[in-house]
């Protein structure tokens, strides 16, 4: 049985798969979908295998192109060949990835980890110097704010006990 997949999903997957196969960045179908809020902040793609390991996750925190769907495209090409904790993804891979997209809702100031929840919130975390890491929400690993700001902090080479602020922000999950 074949799975259905969202039309932003889809596209990161056929972004990839025709990349790969054929050298050549393709253009967003007209009858996609707009994105879930006209003040979209950005888009993650992330990549796993069929088991579930992790192969990329690239994503903006602002939009860099005009339209939500050159956005995917573009993402999808870096999370699948320019994550640099993996190697880029190989033809001989294809079959088994499986692609989720999260279109990124406008942050917010977390004053506090109880303004948190990992189910509901993607979390930013900022040093004064500028770092910042940033963790989706909904992960599957993750089950506590302490978890997700632990993750955050490591991402953006905060230490423990060292300081920073935290934005939250919600997403919207499209496998």
């Amino acid at each position: 049985m074949v799975q259905e997949r969202h039309p932003y999903a889809q596209l990161a997957r056929d972004a990839v798969e025709h990349f790969l196969r054929d050298r050549e960045i393709i253009t967003p179908p007209s009858d996609l979908p707009p994105p879930p809020t006209e003040r979209w902040q950005g888009v993650f793609v992330s990549i796993h295998t069929s088991d579930g390991q992790l192969r990329g996750c690239i994503g903006t925190l602002r939009p860099m192109r005009a339209d939500i769907g050159r956005e995917i495209i573009l993402v999808a090409l870096d999370a699948a060949l320019k994550d640099p904790r993996f190697p880029p993804v190989d033809v001989s891979e294809l079959h088994d990835l499986n692609y989720t997209v999260y279109v990124l809702h406008p942050p917010e100031p977390a004053a506090s980890p109880e303004e948190l929840d990992p189910r509901l919130y993607g979390v930013i975390v900022h040093a004064e110097d500028g770092r910042r890491g940033l963790l989706l929400p909904d992960l599957p690993e993750v089950d506590t704010v302490e978890q997700q700001l632990r993750i955050a902090c490591m991402k953006a080479g905060i230490a423990p006990g060292e300081a920073f602020s935290m934005e939250r922000f919600r997403a919207d999950k499209y496998e």
